[in-house]
């Protein structure tokens, strides 16, 4: 081993590199150029909020914006009314996937993940290897929690965060785009801009009428909890 990049652009240590550097570099680009790359992602989460009306939040065709700031409200898999959570669900919850921009706690889990292989690797001798592999898929585990007892801090401030810039903002009247089908009592992501900011919020059918992802969306008022705004079609 010549050197520290030869180390992290090894045969084991490549991917996580790879991978670290491809979202510290999309965060660096919102960031300052502002740009919104448009990808299509397939997201299904059917859970009950904890209000007066059972709710099935289906969200399908989220781009990659909604992806960095996308979160599980905890209110929507912990109320009394809730249906058994799925496996994926309780390992989201626990390991802070909850109430987090998503991609701020999954690129906290990568670089653990990176480090600990990386380390391990270099103390082991093992990163062009077999053993490097086991240490590889091993370190997933120690990644998370490691990633869990980082996050948990930042809980509260992002949540506090959110309420304040969301609540403070006056949305009656503002065209978005749905980012999910709805009808009914089926509430979706609804994206729209603010002083060419993004804000993504979830909407309910005022009507019960069933309106498309991609469709464009006028929002009507704000229900009565605060958690959702009723939208309608915008022609």
């Amino acid at each position: 081993m010549n050197s520290l990049t030869d180390l992290v652009f090894s045969t084991i240590n490549a991917p996580l590199t790879i991978l670290l550097i491809a979202l510290a570099a999309y965060r660096v680009f919102t960031m300052i150029l502002g740009l919104d790359l448009d990808f299509d992602l397939d997201v299904d989460i059917d859970i009950d909020a904890d209000i007066d009306t059972d709710l099935d939040i289906d969200s399908t065709g989220i781009d990659l914006e909604d992806v960095t700031n996308i979160e599980l409200k905890k209110e929507t898999v912990t109320g009394k009314k809730r249906k058994p959570l799925k496996w994926w669900q309780v390992i989201l919850l626990y390991f802070n996937f909850v109430e987090l921009p998503f991609l701020f706690t999954f690129t906290s889990w990568i670089f653990f993940w990176w480090a600990i292989t990386v380390i391990g690797t270099y103390l082991t001798n093992s990163y062009d290897n077999s053993f490097g592999v086991v240490i590889f898929l091993s370190a997933m585990l120690p990644a998370l929690i490691l990633n869990k007892i980082f996050t948990t801090p930042f809980k509260s401030f992002f949540k506090n965060l959110d309420r304040k810039g969301v609540e403070n903002l006056d949305l009656i009247g503002r065209k978005g785009i749905l980012r999910s089908n709805i009808s009914k009592n089926r509430m979706g992501s609804v994206k729209l801009y603010v002083n060419d900011d993004p804000i993504n919020v979830y909407g309910k059918s005022l009507n019960g009428e069933e309106i498309k992802s991609g469709e464009e969306i006028l929002i009507i008022k704000e229900s009565p909890d605060k958690k959702f705004y009723f939208i309608q079609s915008y022609e």
